[in-house]
């Protein structure tokens, strides 16, 4: 009987120094979360076909790496039709100036206009000899009428010529060359922009990163906007944790916390990002004094080094770390 109850004693003292050397931390010492991320969906500028795919979920990439090209037929056609447009305008351009000025051509006007005024000289003089005829009895009415549309004829000629001259002196060559020029610039804009839009095409990677999901394949219609690809950049990995109301003055934006979960490594590491300014309740209960150590903040810690490597959605506890030393850094 002695021996059972030496036993017993025994077994009961195994038990306290247990519970004494692992008892569960306390809240006052840990808080409770998991691991999260910001993930970046990735999709095409413009609704298009899915050309070509160029990673595959868990693929690692690096910033600029390529992740899926589009088709770009339609704008290819749409570019030709620009660059044919140029070619016009650039070529409308060129006799525009050509016509503008050029002493040689207002030469040949000015003898064009001496041509007709000495057309019109000799109308004229024919005119009036043939109305003295007339009035004389030595002609007929219609030598008269003859001479009189000549000479019309020949004044009206002498006008057009003149209207041609002042017109090759005048500012309103130059103001369609302008205009011409302007037609042309815009033109060129109109081929850049297509060039980038066809360049957007082939999307390339933001940042570095792990690739979470793939949505799309290549044959696929997608909308503008609508992700193709989900990339996690390792910066944007943190843990997500509550902390009582009687426990939020003992954490702050910055602070470096140590984060624990099974298996993993010692030293991993986060720091505090953010604190919600409002509270909330789980699981929901009923405010009061008494229940008030059941109200709480969620609080993110983003992860640094190591902690990078976390799997998301995994459970970890947070605490409180202090500041590594010089020596240790």
């Amino acid at each position: 009987m002695k021996r059972l109850a030496f036993f017993i004693a025994l077994a009961l003292l195994a038990v306290v120094v247990w519970r004494v050397a692992y008892r569960p931390a306390t809240p006052a010492d840990v808080f409770l979360g998991y691991v999260e991320g910001e993930i970046l969906y990735i999709g095409p500028y413009e609704t298009e076909r899915v050309a070509n795919l160029a990673v595959s979920a868990g693929a690692q990439v690096k910033k600029g790496d390529p992740l899926f090209t589009m088709s770009t037929t339609l704008l290819d056609r749409a570019r030709d039709e620009a660059s044919a447009r140029i070619a016009q305008l650039e070529a409308q351009v060129e006799n525009v100036q050509a016509a503008m000025n050029r002493p040689e051509q207002i030469a040949v006007l000015q003898a064009g206009l001496e041509r007709a005024e000495a057309a019109l000289k000799l109308s004229r003089a024919d005119y009036d000899r043939q109305r003295k005829l007339y009035a004389e009895g030595h002609v007929a009415k219609a030598a008269l009428d003859r001479a009189e549309m000549a000479r019309t004829r020949d004044e009206a000629s002498v006008k057009e010529a003149r209207r041609q001259v002042e017109a090759s002196r005048m500012a309103s060559r130059s103001q369609e060359i302008e205009a011409a020029e302007a037609n042309l610039k815009q033109a060129r804009a109109q081929l850049d922009a297509m060039n980038i839009r066809i360049k957007r095409q082939s999307v390339l990677a933001p940042a570095e990163g792990v690739v979470q999901d793939v949505f799309f394949r290549p044959g696929e219609i997608v909308n503008a906007g609508q992700p193709v690809v989900a990339l996690l950049p390792p910066e944007n990995r943190k843990v997500r944790f509550y902390v009582s109301e009687p426990e939020l003055p003992k954490i702050s934006l910055g602070e470096r916390m140590r984060v624990t979960c099974d298996g993993c490594a010692d030293d991993l590491f986060g720091r505090v990002s953010y604190i919600a300014s409002r509270q909330e309740y789980t699981p929901p209960v009923i405010f009061s004094d008494k229940e008030r150590a059941k109200l709480v903040f969620k609080a993110e810690a983003r992860l640094e080094g190591a902690a990078r490597a976390l799997p998301l959605g995994m459970p970890v506890a947070v605490r409180p770390a202090p500041e590594p030393t010089e020596t240790a850094q």
